[in-house]
């Protein structure tokens, strides 16, 4: 299972997120709403690796020792193919690609990074639903364009991911 490195969003921007959650919902597309545990949340995530040794974990967050990133929310994008996954994209100001760039090289030794994590390969985006068909991807876009509001705030947390045992914590 995977382990990840996050960046949670300020509580505007998590509502924001989470009013899109709910507007795709009511459209009928399956979104992230449909995870009802207490450890899901609107994130940015910023690493990925099959697995993050401790002393790894532990050098990481001394290398970095606090955050706190102005956040501005983009359009939104589809990944994939047949069934997509529905995000908005994060604005990539300099702090989050420098935030991003530090966060792998801290945890660059670990196994099974995925390529499209390295620093100038990376989109920093939130995840709205995930395996939407072809048949209803026009209905989600329009659907995850009705949040009202400005969507901008900060980050100013990072959370381990823990995939295999289900289970969050902070780094910062």
């Amino acid at each position: 299972m995977v382990q990840s490195v996050e960046l949670l969003l300020d509580d505007r921007l998590d509502g924001h997120i989470r009013e899109q959650w709910e507007s795709l919902r009511a459209a009928g597309i399956d979104s992230q709403t449909r995870i009802r545990t207490e450890s899901n949340r609107p994130h940015i995530t910023l690493f990925v690796a099959e697995s993050i040794p401790p002393d790894v974990e532990e050098a990481a967050r001394e290398a970095i020792s606090t955050v706190e990133i102005p956040m501005r929310l983009g359009g939104v994008v589809l990944f994939g193919g047949r069934h997509a996954t529905v995000a908005r994209l994060v604005v990539p100001s300099a702090p989050l690609l420098e935030l991003q760039a530090r966060i792998f090289a801290a945890f660059s030794q670990c196994p099974g990074i995925p390529a499209h994590l390295r620093p100038g390969e990376w989109t920093p985006h939130v995840t709205l639903a995930r395996r939407v068909p072809a048949d209803r991807i026009g209905a989600a876009t329009i659907a995850a364009h009705h949040t009202p509001g400005d969507p901008a705030g900060t980050a100013h947390h990072i959370r381990r991911w823990d995939g295999t045992a289900k289970q969050e914590w902070l780094l910062i």
